[in-house]
């Protein structure tokens, strides 16, 4: 059950489609979502996207791509994204989506999957 909570939430924050960073909390509403199993599934070298970590709907202007490196702005800060932290399967929303956790007091990148910039 503790993985299913963040996982539902992140599909409250890609069903609004927000164009700014939104926060996913998990409220138990989407639970029948057929993207769950999908959100479920994803997972970096770090680990499973949602097992211990929120995910976030990144604006287009809070990422960006350079020379086949990405960096992601959280919280006021630009921060490279490990090449480990990026997932490899198809984005089936097409938002840039990144699942943060805080090293130091610095947020660090868990997971990441881009979107198409449009």
């Amino acid at each position: 059950m503790r993985l299913a909570r963040p996982c539902a939430a992140l599909l409250l924050g890609v069903a609004a489609l927000l164009t700014t960073s939104a926060l996913a909390r998990d409220d138990g509403r989407y639970a029948n979502s057929p993207l769950k199993p999908w959100f479920e599934s994803l997972h970096s070298e770090y680990g499973q996207c949602c097992s211990d970590a929120d995910g976030y709907v990144v604006a287009d202007v809070d990422w960006e791509s350079d020379k086949g490196r990405y960096r992601v702005q959280l919280d006021g800060e630009w921060v490279v994204v490990p090449e480990g932290a990026v997932i490899t399967v198809p984005n089936k929303i097409g938002r840039t989506m990144v699942w943060k956790h805080y090293i130091d007091g610095h947020p660090r990148v868990r997971c990441f999957t881009p979107g198409s910039m449009t």
